[in-house]
């Protein structure tokens, strides 16, 4: 994906909407092949912007707070399903406001606070997370099922005798992965839960699945989801958050500065640590529009952000041509798990978010300063 940056003031996030019209085809596509519900994981993406377009496609939103419910409930206006570790009993009036499926990651959470749900005045679906207990995320920090993990009750803490008013079933246990290893986790499921489904209406399996990636297995995603409806005819559920957004936006950034420590070194007026904190966390190495490995084109620079952590490089990256002051790089897919994670670390502002209509038009449409800055603080 190639950005004309030149009229672009960076730190900039751009998202292309016939990028995301194209995932959403691929989207679209699953959901009337099989008649599942895709829903959009907001952790992952929550661009509010966008989500006219989005709901053409998508039936609702998942949350994982009350203030991303919210969200969902205002912006998107479609169904809301939340899900959280544990929930506050201040939270339970408002998620009960905003949702029509609430997720319980626990049958002591959901004993505590079933009273509430059954005095609602509005139904609310409830369901139960549940840990199929079989791994197949290799990074260990975005494994659901690892040992001894908090995300989703085991089979060996399973209650059947309290299962009334719980009409759904939910696991997670994917990260970026491709439908065999859905169909893997299926397996492990069924054996471990199969026998509650009679009882249930829905499943939802999660997210994590890498639909909208070129090489994905569409066709065996959806033979997954027709096998399984015919053993158990209920409502399924997916709730993507990266696929949605998956190769849709740039972070645009500028060079800032030109430094030689036994190697050039470029400083951006961006940041790993504060804008794109998952290169670090996870940790990854961004593309580069127009950049490559280091030592493939003539001219390499170890790329530093702008905070004071010695730490905030974002890699090393050769170019054809030298870098100059005022550079403009694209780093590319930098739509998803970005805005939603960056901070304002040391006080660097937070980057201005942008979107490239169907003609190509930029417009910006949400800019901070330094009173976004104080109001995280006291």
């Amino acid at each position: 994906m190639t950005f004309d940056l030149s009229n672009i003031e960076t730190p900039c996030y751009v998202v292309d909407e016939a990028a995301l019209d194209r995932n959403l085809a691929v989207l679209d596509t699953v959901r009337q092949r099989t008649g599942c519900r895709i829903l959009m994981a907001l952790k992952g993406f929550a661009m509010f912007s966008l989500f006219p377009q989005i709901r053409e496609v998508l039936a609702g939103v998942a949350a994982s707070s009350p203030d991303e419910a919210r969200l969902g409930f205002e912006e998107f206006r479609g169904e809301v399903h939340a899900y959280a570790p544990a929930y506050r009993e201040s939270e339970l009036t408002e998620l009960l406001e905003y949702c029509d499926h609430l997720v319980f990651n626990s049958f002591s959470q959901w004993n505590r606070f079933k009273s509430r749900v059954f005095d609602h005045p509005a139904p609310v679906r409830c369901g139960i997370r549940v840990n199929p207990e079989h791994s197949e995320v290799s990074v260990p920090i975005y494994d659901p099922c690892a040992r001894f993990s908090r995300l989703g009750v085991p089979r060996s803490a399973f209650r059947e005798e309290d299962l009334d008013g719980i009409s759904g079933l939910h696991f997670h246990t994917l990260c970026e992965l491709d439908a065999d290893s859905l169909e893997r986790t299926l397996a492990a499921f069924e054996t471990r839960f199969g026998a509650f489904l009679e009882r249930m209406e829905w499943v939802n399996f999660g997210g994590g699945h890498h639909i909208t990636r070129p090489d994905y297995d569409v066709d065996l995603l959806c033979r997954l989801i027709d096998d399984f409806r015919s053993r158990h005819p209920l409502e399924i559920y997916l709730e993507p958050g990266e696929a949605v957004a998956l190769n849709t936006g740039i972070l645009g950034a500028s060079v800032l500065d030109l430094i030689h420590n036994e190697m050039d070194i470029a400083i951006l007026d961006t940041s790993a640590a504060a804008h794109m904190p998952d290169v670090l966390e996870m940790p990854y190495r961004p593309e580069i529009d127009g950049a490559g490995m280091p030592g493939e084109y003539p001219h390499t620079y170890r790329l530093g952000g702008l905070t004071c952590l010695a730490g905030d490089v974002i890699g090393d990256y050769s170019f054809p041509e030298p870098l100059r002051i005022g550079s403009k790089l694209a780093f590319l897919d930098m739509a998803h798990y970005t805005m939603v994670k960056n901070n304002t670390f040391n006080g660097v502002r937070l980057p201005s978010i942008a979107i490239r209509d169907r003609r190509g038009n930029v417009r910006v449409v949400r800019k901070f300063g330094y009173e976004d800055y104080r109001n995280r603080l006291s």
